[in-house]
């Protein structure tokens, strides 16, 4: 039975089923990866097609905005003022032009026309066809805006980046180093994974990956992180997925439980658990002695999260549904030694695994998630048992979620002080502690190139004993 797809006509190929997941996020208030998750799930697609399918749609997210600005040069019609679902064909045929080299720009173009075909009317599809045969011959030809006249405009038209974060970034780091910040995420990353040391050694899982990836490379700064370029199979296909002998997680957040330092016996709260990958973390640093509660609001989280410490032979962790927007009863939860907050935050320090996020996010988005942030930490405050330690985290270097949300956390809460103990972490990986105290990895030079862009510091509360 042929899968029809929506707003790209009908069939099961590469690009119409890519085109449909670009509308879908379009429509829809979901981030990429979640609309991944199951988005291929319908269709019976070779490895090849699902392959075209991811270059497609992350290469369009990853460079939507300079893709724009080439084909506003040769549009009569504003690109404003196209229909999404078309504006999304030529963005689609663009790309395939001007940065996949399998792909000819005849097949490319003829493709785009064809999509357009089964959902406009004739001269639209001529219209498209005009377009993108343009871009093919002097797409690659297109000046950009000049840089020391207009540090912005440049900077967001070549590396795709919106207007006002990039005003945000030159005038906090200066156009150099904020330019630098837009390629570092606009760089493919590596899989990177985190060797469960509760049934394997890092050397003995990098042997049983060889030949898995192109290449291999042993983490510096997180001792048990291997990064893999060049993936051959999926994730779930690597040998030692199925024994548990690994977890994806870049090398950055593999520092963040690492900072929490949880010690077997103790009491630990994951409270933004997610899909797990700190709370497994924390589990091996704890040897798989003592207790951890995830919690997260999203119950099919939570399910998903007690199968994969089933897979890692985790057995410390109960889960419990719970919205950290309310303030949680101590006499239910108890008390903790240490407290983990992976808060929700604008995710603007993983772009270059989630491209949309830059598109997604708005300038007033900081303010709430600065306002959710605090108060989650507020809530959570009254479970820290006395001279228990609580970790703020999010990927993100924006200030409202970072150093603005410590302070208004201390500001609030006497009864802690920030800690520089950072003791958990290895010596390479002590260079990411600021002299406040403060963990901050910003990927906008290259020997950061291979870790994403983590902000966390570590609060102590007052023995009171």
């Amino acid at each position: 039975m042929t899968k029809t797809v929506s707003g790209a006509g009908s069939g099961t190929d590469a690009r119409s089923v890519a085109l449909s997941i670009l509308n879908r996020l379009d429509r829809e208030q979901r981030h990429l990866d979640q609309v991944m998750e199951t988005a291929l799930t319908p269709y019976s697609l070779p490895r090849r097609e699902i392959t075209l399918v991811y270059a497609l749609v992350y290469g369009v997210q990853r460079w939507r905005g300079r893709l724009d600005y080439i084909l506003s040069r040769f549009s009569k019609t504003p690109i404003r003022k196209i229909d999404p679902p078309i504006l999304n064909i030529l963005r689609m045929g663009a790309f395939q032009i001007l940065e996949l080299d399998r792909v000819p720009d005849s097949a490319a173009v003829n493709t785009a026309v064809n999509m357009a075909k089964a959902i406009a009317p004739p001269w639209i599809a001529r219209f498209v066809n005009g377009v993108l045969r343009n871009v093919a011959r002097h797409g690659r030809d297109v000046r950009f805006p000049d840089t020391e006249k207009d540090p912005v405009k440049a900077i967001s038209a070549a590396a795709a980046f919106p207007d006002w974060l990039v005003h945000r970034w030159v005038g906090r780091y200066g156009a150099e180093d904020a330019r630098a910040l837009c390629d570092a995420a606009n760089t493919l990353p590596p899989v990177t994974l985190r060797t469960n040391t509760l049934r394997i050694h890092r050397h003995e899982l990098m042997v049983a990956l060889e030949g898995a990836a192109a290449q291999q490379i042993p983490t510096v700064r997180a001792p048990d992180g291997i990064a893999l370029y060049g993936l051959r199979s999926a994730v779930f296909d690597l040998p030692g997925y199925a024994q548990g002998h690994f977890q994806v997680q870049d090398e950055a957040a593999q520092l963040v439980a690492r900072l929490a330092a949880p010690r077997p016996g103790e009491r630990v709260l994951d409270a933004c658990a997610g899909l797990g990958g700190k709370t497994g973390h924390m589990a091996q640093l704890m040897k798989n002695r003592g207790e951890i509660v995830a919690v997260d609001r999203d119950k099919t989280k939570l399910d998903r999260l007690q199968i994969e410490m089933d897979r890692l032979g985790v057995a410390i962790v109960i889960t419990r549904r719970e919205d950290l927007d309310h303030r949680p009863d101590p006499a239910v939860l108890g008390t903790f030694d240490r407290i983990l907050v992976d808060a929700p935050c604008s995710g603007l320090g993983v772009l270059r695994r989630n491209p949309d996020g830059k598109w997604r996010t708005r300038p007033g988005d900081l303010a709430l998630h600065h306002r959710r942030q605090t108060r989650f930490l507020d809530h959570l405050a009254p479970l820290v048992k006395p001279a228990g330690r609580m970790v703020y985290v999010v990927c993100s270097f924006e200030p409202e979620e970072t150093d603005s949300a410590t302070e208004a956390f201390l500001s609030a809460h006497p009864e802690f002080r920030m800690v520089s103990d950072s003791g958990g972490l290895s010596q390479p990986a002590r260079s990411l502690i600021d002299p406040e105290g403060c963990f901050r990895s910003i990927p906008k030079y290259a020997e950061d190139g291979a870790m994403d862009g983590f902000f966390a510091v570590c609060f102590q509360k007052e023995d009171t004993q």
